[in-house]
């Protein structure tokens, strides 16, 4: 090979490596992003159940649709990165559930934000906040990967599945709630053994 030729090669990989490089940093970002919008989605829960513009049950409604939202996200993640299809369908599930969060928090229906059950869902609602929000941390750290954050999604699923069914009928009790705050605690160290692993 002339030394044109080995010019034109080194810099053809050369650019190749930029364009893999682009490509995955654009794929973390994206991966980012979502896990911002579902800190974003749990803080607008939590604010209203304070406010009161949002009732046990439907938070627990739309725990159930946060939990559709980690197990796409999960699911996705899986062999570490989103297709652009895949991205769509998760954008389109979580744009329903801001949707239906905003429909919730002006239908007229009101919660006692003072009630028991209200705070116990607040606290909850606010510690899926703060776990989605340390998953977040740990990607931008470059602690976490694509597939940990998918495991972790799933870890996620399953806590707003049991907050779903805890407030399904209204009314979250004392022994729902210690059920939610183990299944949190698990999780918990579940994202703090996955960020040391990183």
């Amino acid at each position: 090979m002339n030394t044109r030729n080995k010019r034109f090669a080194a810099i053809g990989a050369a650019l190749a490596a930029v364009l893999v490089s682009g490509a995955a940093l654009a794929q973390e970002g994206t991966v980012q992003a979502d896990t911002q919008r579902d800190v974003n989605q749990q803080n607008r829960i939590e604010q209203g159940l304070q406010s009161g513009q949002l009732s046990t049950k439907e938070a627990g409604q739309l725990e159930r649709q946060e939990k559709h939202v980690d197990n796409i996200q999960a699911r996705d993640l899986k062999n570490g990165s989103v297709s652009p299809a895949e991205q769509q369908r998760l954008n389109a599930a979580q744009s329903r559930v801001s949707q239906d969060v905003y429909a919730d928090k002006h239908n007229g229906v009101t919660g006692n934000p003072d009630s028991k059950s209200s705070r116990r869902m607040q606290a909850d609602v606010q510690r899926n906040a703060n776990q989605e929000q340390r998953i977040e941390n740990g990607e931008k750290a470059g602690q976490l990967n694509n597939r940990q954050v998918g495991r972790l999604e799933h870890g996620q699923a399953k806590v707003d599945r049991k907050e779903a069914n805890a407030a399904a009928n209204g009314h979250v009790g004392g022994g729902e709630q210690a059920r939610i705050q183990g299944s949190e605690n698990h999780q918990s160290h579940r994202v703090h053994h996955a960020r040391k692993e990183g």
